[in-house]
């Protein structure tokens, strides 16, 4: 496991040293749905009014790097509702 971490970990430095638009590293945008917790166990699901939009950054390997998460990862997962409370 350790060394599938340093090969992707080098992979990815090798690629910063001659990046291209999304990579190594992409910007996805997304708009904050929040999932506020009712007192009848129910979620109210509502936009995010003080920032409405989000913008994620992530790193095509396999782990994640440079406190990014990687884009296999968050694209399916991008629109998913932000847990509050």
């Amino acid at each position: 496991m350790a060394c599938a971490f340093v090969i992707d970990y080098a992979y990815v430095r090798i690629r910063m040293t001659h990046p291209k638009p999304t990579d190594p590293f992409e910007k996805l945008t997304r708009n904050r749905l929040l999932a506020i917790p009712q007192k009848n166990g129910k979620l109210n699901y509502e936009l995010d009014q003080v920032q409405p939009i989000d913008t994620l950054t992530c790193v095509h390997s396999l782990f994640p790097h440079y406190g990014d998460q990687p884009c296999w990862y968050l694209k399916p997962h991008i629109n998913d509702p932000i847990p509050v409370g």
